[in-house]
């Protein structure tokens, strides 16, 4: 690896971190959000983002607001970290086998970098896949926080070593749109705007919402799916697979759920 690659490596490492524990209270209440289901048994819980952190501090005090953050730290920097240091190799070996000889190679194009961020995302979660399954039982638990090595262990003795992959595919989905949006719409828009205002943090913060806006709108349902599916990780199965996550949510009529819950939490 590049000195320039182990500096990018270090300071996404750093960002990454900060990033997640100053965001980690939305999260815990998006997968709240995600998992409960309207017409159970249990009806709804939550109501809203707002309401979801609410009754979590009340309830259970404003430290579980942070739970599951021992594996989204190791989440978020491994996987965050990885995908950024893969994403400019990918995008210029894609431009390179997708380019024309008279195309130019160093101006890659829309689609090529997102293509590129897609599956610098996909190959990054692949292997961080089973610090989201520990960290959405930790953040679903109620009450005491179960460890990160309890939940290791249950999933483990339950299911092998294939529990902690419990719901790759949507995550693979959703990631692959998530860092599609994010750095290939971030690239693009920063181009975009620099050409306007200038290369300067006003370029920079505005392609970065953009960048944001995007991601919501495009990975909302497979993250639902996603945080359905490995919430059973090590115990009864609710759904068989993707598909079956998919049409029972549209048989339990809780469509607007569905799609609702993330963009509340986001």
């Amino acid at each position: 690896m590049s000195e320039d690659h182990w500096g990018r490596f270090g300071a996404s490492l750093v960002s990454s971190g900060v990033a997640e524990t100053l965001t980690l209270p939305t999260d815990v209440a998006k997968v709240r959000l995600q998992v409960q289901v309207q017409g159970g048994s249990k009806g709804v819980v939550y109501t809203g983002m707002i309401d979801c952190l609410r009754k979590t501090a009340t309830n259970e005090g404003y430290p579980a607001l942070w739970k599951g953050l021992s594996p989204a730290l190791i989440r978020q920097c491994c996987y965050s970290s990885l995908s950024l240091v893969l994403y400019e190799p990918v995008r210029d070996n894609i431009v390179s086998l997708t380019s024309t000889r008279s195309g130019n190679v160093n101006n890659p194009t829309f689609m090529q970098r997102l293509l590129a961020g897609g599956t610098a995302g996909a190959l990054s979660i692949s292997v961080f896949n089973w610090t989201e399954v520990l960290k959405t039982q930790m953040q679903t638990s109620s009450g005491t926080t179960p460890s990160m090595f309890n939940v290791f262990s249950r999933i483990y003795q339950s299911e092998g070593i294939l529990g902690f992959w419990a719901g790759l595919k949507p995550n693979i989905a959703r990631t692959f749109l998530v860092n599609a949006a994010e750095l290939g719409t971030y690239d693009q828009a920063k181009e975009m705007i620099a050409a306007v205002v200038g290369d300067n943090p006003v370029a920079h913060l505005s392609a970065s919402g953009v960048a944001g806006i995007a991601s919501a709108c495009t990975s909302t349902p497979a993250d639902v799916i996603k945080t359905r599916l490995m919430n059973s990780a090590g115990s009864t199965h609710e759904y068989s697979g993707v598909v079956d996550a998919f049409t029972s949510i549209e048989e339990q009529k809780d469509q607007e759920h569905f799609i609702k819950v993330s963009y509340q939490s986001r």
